[in-house]
């Protein structure tokens, strides 16, 4: 039997406010445990939430860079479930009235564009975290998280693969990053996935029985986790068993998920409406506010930098991927008024070097200013591409331009006809057998004397010029 995998994704970002989502206390990441709790964190008698504004303008700013309704009446539920490290007993979310709902996320999975559609997204707070410790034989509570605003953003199950899953996990990742909704930090758990995974025959129309795969933190993971419940999945069932909806982890040392619970539905947290918390009405004033403030999306820069650079859509997409790349481009093809070029060494020597050096672009020890003056020097002729490479490990290792290196290093490309005519002619002078191979039809011929020329200028030599007044002097 051949077996259709479907997936949806429940992604837990983490709003990048300075307070919680109903108190004042800090988010900030890091502090020692319960330090950064109030009485409103911890659900003490009396205290009661209050909204914060910041978290109600993220929650637009989403909503609109997915094309999505906003509904401008938000109501907040209680999802009441027990667990250590959940002060109140509840969870403050929102489960009728969204701020979001019905948007889309365009994805690309290899050279294929495809379009998700996001279920809805509702703001909520966070629960503390229970803290393990193997050595001392105990497991504690740190609040520092309770009351941390999250958005819940929860996709249609439209997804094929695991492959679709990471695209789409990430694309959102950059977008929430781009607008500066979240930091994105996977490792501070700022940003958190969890998976819904089911398998059926290929043509049935019905879902099979879905599994919940929690709290994942990298995309790596997200992708073994899911193939491994697939194939958890479809050998239960050929085997004759049968799968049971339930909650599962991921073990990324042993390679494979495990039983948490069984998973509950909707009505099993018994939802009803937060009694100390108001509908939060948006008005159409503050609707228009932050949609005027909104910055250009990345869908929209990618298509301006095709029309003022003259790049590929492929280009396009890589260097709109996160704002810093975005920016880097702009500003470096702006100075050197050379959009495809810039590209090219932008996805190629410095994407490469960055990796190879472990480093973000962010961390680049060559700016975009000092890129696009190596470029430059390529556009006017100075330097030939291998004289370029030359002049970028340079600038990796120092903080020279481009110019003083090449002034530095004599590394100017030689462009003068007389002096390359004078190498070819003392080439062709000691190398009579290849010229009689060449003069014979033997092309390679012609390659290993323009090599001998290069060879002798040190790479200096103008390249295109060399094959050109060779092939002149041959005919």
């Amino acid at each position: 039997m051949t077996w259709e995998t479907v997936i949806g994704l429940e992604i837990h970002v983490q709003m990048n406010t300075q307070s919680k989502i109903f108190s004042g206390s800090s988010t900030a990441f890091g502090a020692d445990a319960n330090t950064h709790t109030s009485v409103v964190d911890l659900a003490m008698p009396g205290a009661l939430p209050v909204m914060n504004r910041a978290v109600i303008e993220k929650g637009i700013k989403l909503g609109l860079a997915l094309k999505a309704t906003i509904n401008q009446t938000n109501i907040f539920d209680r999802k009441n479930y027990f667990y250590p490290d959940l002060p109140k007993g509840y969870q403050i979310s929102q489960m009728d009235y969204p701020i979001v709902e019905h948007g889309k996320l365009d994805i690309v999975v290899g050279d294929t564009l495809k379009t998700i559609n996001v279920t809805r997204a509702h703001m909520e707070e966070d629960a503390g975290k229970s803290v393990h410790d193997a050595v001392q034989g105990f497991t504690g509570i740190d609040l520092n998280r309770a009351g941390t605003p999250l958005l819940e953003v929860v996709s249609e199950p439209e997804m094929r693969s695991a492959a679709d899953a990471v695209a789409y996990a990430k694309a959102m990742h950059d977008l929430v990053t781009w607008l500066d909704i979240c930091d994105g930090n996977m490792a501070e758990g700022s940003f958190r996935i969890d998976a819904n995974v089911s398998v059926r025959p290929v043509g049935q129309a019905e879902f099979g029985t879905r599994c919940e795969i929690k709290n994942l933190n990298s995309f790596r993971f997200l992708e073994a986790a899911i193939n491994y419940e697939v194939e958890r999945q479809i050998e239960l069932i050929e085997d004759g068993g049968k799968v049971i909806q339930q909650t599962r982890l991921w073990d990324p040392e042993k390679g494979e998920t495990r039983a948490m619970r069984t998973k509950e539905d909707a009505n099993d947290y018994r939802y009803f409406p937060d009694p100390d918390l108001l509908p939060v009405i948006i008005s159409d004033e503050q609707l228009a506010r932050v949609k005027s403030e909104m910055p250009e999306l990345p869908a929209d820069m990618a298509e301006r930098f095709v029309a003022d650079f003259g790049i590929t859509e492929y280009d396009a997409r890589l260097l709109t991927t996160s704002k810093i790349t975005a920016d880097y481009f702009e500003t470096a093809a702006k100075a050197s008024g050379e959009g495809k070029l810039v590209a090219n060494w932008m996805n190629g020597e410095l994407a490469a070097t960055l990796n190879r050096e472990e480093k973000t672009l962010a961390d680049s020890p060559i700016d975009a200013v000092r890129l696009a003056g190596l470029v430059k020097k390529i556009v006017d002729g100075t330097l030939s591409s291998k004289l370029a490479k030359k002049v970028f490990e340079a600038l990796w290792s120092s903080d020279l331009s481009a110019e003083q290196i090449i002034e530095r290093d004599g590394l100017q490309q030689i462009n003068d006809t007389g002096a390359i005519e004078k190498m070819i002619d003392e080439v062709l002078a000691a190398n009579p057998k290849s010229v009689e191979e060449f003069k014979a039809g033997k092309e390679k011929a012609l390659n290993a004397l323009v090599g001998q020329v290069m060879k002798a200028s040190r790479g200096k030599a103008n390249p295109a010029q060399v094959q050109d007044l060779m092939k002149a002097k041959l005919v």
